[in-house]
């Protein structure tokens, strides 16, 4: 009886990450190997990061982080290194109600996605023959609050 019942219902939300990739990857390193032996004390960070989505297909959303990061000696400006890169990967999401897609677009799947990217960035710092660099996690929530808050100020 249960297996009937069951059968007349719609079919239930799936989703997943699929696969994840290296889209664009980018390490300068321009001053080296002057900055290993000038460097003292702890370096000035700047790290700007986009999210991106696309839809594939009816199913399947691609969704990328990109990140910039600049990190530079405090005391005379040097640049140690920049690093580029947009890490993405194919979710699969399927029978997910309209009201749920953004939530899950900008927040659910960026959140699986970027300790990913993270430990990526980490090791190619210590590639380019630096301390690991590890990026402070970030709230996609947050950042989808308020970016939700700012369309409604911009549509009043």
């Amino acid at each position: 009886m249960a297996e009937k019942a069951d059968a007349g219902n719609t079919a239930r939300p799936e989703f997943r990450m699929q696969k994840m990739y290296i889209k664009d990857l980018s390490f300068e390193n321009p001053n080296a190997p002057e900055v290993f032996t000038t460097m003292k004390g702890d370096p000035a960070v700047e790290v700007n990061l986009q999210l991106n989505n696309k839809q594939i297909n009816d199913d399947h959303w691609e969704i990328s982080l990109q990140i910039t990061a600049k990190v530079s000696a405090k005391e005379d400006a040097k640049v140690l290194f920049i690093l580029e890169i947009e890490h993405a990967a194919v979710f699969m999401l399927k029978n997910i109600p309209q009201e749920h897609m953004k939530m899950l677009l900008g927040v659910d799947c960026p959140t699986l996605l970027f300790p990913f990217t993270r430990q990526v960035v980490s090791q190619v710092s210590i590639d380019g023959g630096f301390v690991p660099f590890l990026m402070e996690p970030v709230n996609f929530m947050a950042l989808y609050q308020n970016a939700q808050k700012k369309q409604e100020a911009s549509n009043n």
